[in-house]
């Protein structure tokens, strides 16, 4: 395929090509250093059974709640690159440290040690994929972003089919021990694409951020800590994403509990539970990266925001009416594929677009404390919701009728969501324009 159809294709228009590939190749880096860790975390998750796993929940939030803070702190005392090369550096240390522990005092490694991995590897999750999508809300339009989340999405999900592959090939001769320094080397190769995507230009055409988001790159945000927190409080469109956020949480906390009860049912070997994990992601994945290369920037571009953030709420309503009916591990693989390949490969680009309306300080603090703490929170609700439907002993048809009122909900905020979007979008774009007649009088 040539370059200009590839570039019309993925809907790059000339001067965008280099700025993509690079932020392609920066979440290519970032997505191989969570996938290869986490069939692992999902097996040490399930030691200990499934309340364990909902306790282990509720510590995440906290334990993310804490951090928020932290990282609001780094927001307003440092430069945008500084505190990213703070964030991952940090992540990148907890990785080594880890591995530190499994090579020089493997007997400390149990079920205690496992559940703090797995609530430390949830926390460096979300803050990893949280902060990526940060800076790309930062550096793109509204437009672009509607263009081109898909594309550099893309680079992600070729990452996260990378990372369990390279994990299969190093676990058995070097062992489990020998993936986090590699997880940790991928990192800090994240570090240098990002580097490299600041010293691009600004201006890449026209309508895109002019030079003086550059200057802002440059330049330490401010205010508070917990700024995020305040601003989520004042503002209606926030408050919105935060309930989107928190219906995601909630349906894939359920998928996610459905899946893990499933899989216990098919014994207690570890490597077999582990092994089954990493082929449903690997099937998730593939799905994704079709829908992110062949339809995700077509559907924003022509579609608009408020159908594509609809679009996985209705996957949702008809996934879990399917798994009511059928209630075997295919049709909950095939849902679980779908749902996540929605989520990741349309979905989620779009939804990233929501914060190209926002300010810059929001969309750093206040899309931390969505994507972590909120989400987080949500997990918690679906973990609880799913573990009292059980003790009821209620089954899939209980858990249908539950999550489909809540997922027409879910569609209809998503459908508000991307108006008013719009909305705020064309009275950012009036301004400037008042200004100039303003001026001209």
């Amino acid at each position: 395929m040539s370059a200009p159809l590839l570039q019309r294709w993925l809907n790059i228009r000339r001067g965008e090509g280099g700025p993509v590939l690079v932020a392609a190749l920066f979440f290519f880096c970032v997505l191989p250093a969570l996938m290869m860790l986490r069939p692992a975390r999902e097996a040490l998750g399930m030691q200990r059974g499934m309340d364990a796993i909902r306790w282990l929940f509720v510590g995440t939030v906290v334990v993310t709640l804490a951090v928020n803070p932290l990282f609001g702190l780094l927001v307003s005392r440092l430069r945008r690159f500084a505190f990213t090369v703070a964030t991952y550096l940090f992540f990148a240390a907890g990785l080594l440290g880890f591995c530190v522990l499994l090579v020089f005092a493997p007997a400390q490694v149990g079920q205690h040690s496992g559940q703090v991995f797995y609530v430390w590897f949830s926390v460096f999750n979300l803050f990893a994929t949280m902060l990526f999508w940060a800076l790309m809300a930062d550096r793109f339009t509204l437009e672009q972003s509607r263009r081109l989340f898909g594309a550099i999405a893309v680079g992600g999900t070729l990452g996260a089919i990378f990372g369990p592959w390279l994990a299969s090939l190093l676990a058995r001769p070097l062992g489990t021990a020998a993936l986090l320094p590699v997880a940790a080397a991928f990192l800090l190769l994240a570090l240098a694409a990002a580097r490299r995507l600041a010293r691009l230009p600004a201006a890449v055409n026209v309508g895109s951020r002019d030079d003086a988001s550059r200057g802002a790159g440059r330049a330490v945000i401010g205010g508070s800590a917990w700024e995020g927190l305040g601003a989520v409080t004042r503002s209606p469109y926030l408050l919105a994403i935060c309930a989107y956020v928190l219906v995601v949480a909630i349906m894939s906390t359920l998928v996610y509990f459905t899946r893990l009860q499933m899989v216990a049912a098919l014994g207690t070997d570890l490597d077999q539970r582990t092994t089954v994990f990493a082929r449903i992601d690997m099937i998730t994945q593939a799905a994704t990266l079709l829908l992110q290369a062949l339809v995700a920037g077509h559907l924003m571009k022509r579609l608009g925001s408020s159908v594509v953030l609809a679009l996985l709420p209705a996957v949702a309503a008809l996934g879990f009416l399917g798994l009511a009916i059928a209630g075997s591990l295919a049709a909950l693989v095939a849902f679980e594929a779908l749902f996540r390949a929605v989520q990741r490969g349309i979905m989620r680009p779009a939804r990233e677009t929501l914060f190209t309306t926002v300010s810059r300080s929001d969309r750093y603090k206040a899309k931390a404390f969505i994507d972590t703490f909120v989400y987080r929170t949500g997990d918690v609700v679906g973990a609880q919701t799913e573990g009292l439907l059980g003790r009821l002993g209620m089954g899939l048809a209980a858990l249908a009728a539950f999550a489909v009122p809540l997922a027409l909900a879910w569609m209809a905020l998503g459908l508000w969501l991307g108006w008013t979007q719009r909305a705020r979008a064309a009275g950012s774009a009036e301004l400037p324009q008042q200004q100039a007649t303003g001026v001209a009088a």
